[in-house]
């Protein structure tokens, strides 16, 4: 067993409130961490230079294709590991599994994961926003078997796959490998109970007091905030901002009963098993 515990999610399905949430605990302090810093501890591991110390020839990351890229990636984790004193939080939205024979995280080196899954009809709102899709897109989007990110100068590709195959792909054996699945829409409506569970997969006492001093510099408006002061490194070049709404059941008042026809038709099982099934459909 290593030392890496995977953050996982599906896109704009609350990686990064898991991320920063985990920073401020950590953290323990009477003020709010500088969401800027957050990826100097929870790493993400599809930045290039992680990968081009394989890269041979003269070449650059993008001159390689992405079953070549695939290919370093376990080197790339074992690398993170063996940096890392301890713990090493790792941020993925690729899906769990092997691309073209290549696996997508190297469990040799690695702990366990927490996962966040979140209702489609809501994740579909946010993409169109954050990448300039309409609707219409980011459905089609969301149903895409092999979708991805592409390989561009600063990131690897990802792997992401349909939100089905993506969310099937790390909670269908959710008692392995020392793994949390956590619903976006409990982290909402219960945060003492959610992140209590991320605190004890942690291996952290019981710690009231310090929970919810986490879970306050973690919210959703203190989030918001920060960015509308400093702006967010991580915000996608198409986006207006990164944190807009952060709230669930928006679908009700932005999708027709058309498109969330769509949605549930191709996300019935998963949807299923998240109980986002919406009555009537």
């Amino acid at each position: 067993m290593g030392n890496i515990l995977w953050l996982a999610s599906y896109p704009k399905s609350g990686n990064t409130w898991l991320r920063v949430f985990i920073e401020n605990y950590l953290a323990n302090q009477k003020q709010a961490i500088d969401i800027n810093q957050i990826h100097k501890n929870s790493i993400d591991e599809v930045k290039a230079f992680r990968y081009q110390k394989y890269v041979g020839g003269g070449q650059q990351t993008i001159d390689l294709t992405t079953e070549e890229l695939c290919a370093i990636r376990p080197l790339v984790h074992a690398d993170i590991a063996a940096d890392s004193q301890g713990t090493v939080f790792v941020k993925s939205h690729n899906f769990q599994g092997e691309y073209k024979g290549f696996p997508l995280h190297n469990w040799q080196v690695s702990s366990g994961a927490i996962y966040v899954v979140r209702n489609p009809l809501d994740v579909v709102i946010s993409m169109s926003n954050y990448f300039d899709q309409t609707i219409d897109e980011a459905i089609d989007y969301l149903a895409e078997d092999l979708t991805g990110t592409p390989n561009e100068p600063e990131n690897a590709p990802q792997i992401i796959t349909s939100w089905s195959m993506h969310v099937k792909s790390w909670t269908e054996n959710e008692d392995e490998r020392n793994k949390l699945v956590l619903r976006y829409e409990d982290m909402l409506e219960n945060p003492r109970k959610a992140f209590r569970k991320v605190e004890s997969l942690l291996g952290m006492k019981r710690n009231p007091a310090r929970l919810m001093r986490a879970i306050k510099h973690a919210s959703f408006n203190q989030m918001k905030a920060q960015e509308e002061k400093k702006g967010f490194v991580e915000k996608h070049e198409n986006a207006q901002s990164f944190f807009r709404k952060g709230r669930k059941d928006q679908w009700q008042d932005v999708l027709t009963p058309e498109q969330v026809k769509r949605i549930v038709e191709r996300h019935r099982e998963q949807m299923e098993r998240f109980k986002y099934i919406p009555k009537g459909y």
